[in-house]
């Protein structure tokens, strides 16, 4: 029973340190941290994340059931802090996907564009905000130009 409480504190507090904040890794000198999962008494790499000293994160990797990597993507910032760039790596560090995000002088997200790992325009996400700076729909649109979805969002106010 020790050992089970043992076990649980320790994941809660790997998932505590992965979840902080931007400003408590920056606070706190936060260089990476790890996820890990216990099933049936084996424990299972999840996800890494190493961070910059602004706080962000500049590596995440994704571990698949059986240790090996799944996923690793790589991040580029502006000056102010924002994400400008995703770089997405398969399990043999090989480019798959590179986004490229935009913003408005608001510094709200306004676009993301996906390029395949010839530099191809795949497709661009497009987001529209109200005079109050709420999110109101996001569009996709195809390597062609052609929109493929909207989203619509609604506020309630009152």
């Amino acid at each position: 029973m020790k050992r089970h409480f043992l076990i649980i504190l320790f994941v809660l507090f790997q998932l505590s340190v992965y979840s902080q904040s931007k400003k408590e890794v920056k606070k706190h000198k936060i260089k990476a941290s790890a996820v890990s999962v216990i099933e049936n008494g084996k424990t299972i790499q999840e996800s890494k994340t190493i961070f910059d000293a602004n706080g962000n994160e500049v590596e995440t990797t994704d571990y698949n059931k059986d240790g090996t990597i799944k996923v690793i993507h790589k991040y580029k910032y502006n000056s102010e802090g924002d994400e400008i760039q995703d770089d997405e790596y398969d399990s043999n560090n090989k480019l798959v996907e590179k986004k490229l995000i935009k913003y408005n002088s608001s510094k709200d997200k306004i676009e993301e564009s996906y390029f395949d790992l010839a530099g191809k325009a795949t497709r661009k996400h497009l987001y529209v905000y109200d005079s109050k700076g709420l999110k109101i729909e996001k569009k996709i649109v195809d390597a062609e130009g052609k929109i493929t979805s909207i989203k619509k969002y609604v506020y309630i106010t009152k």
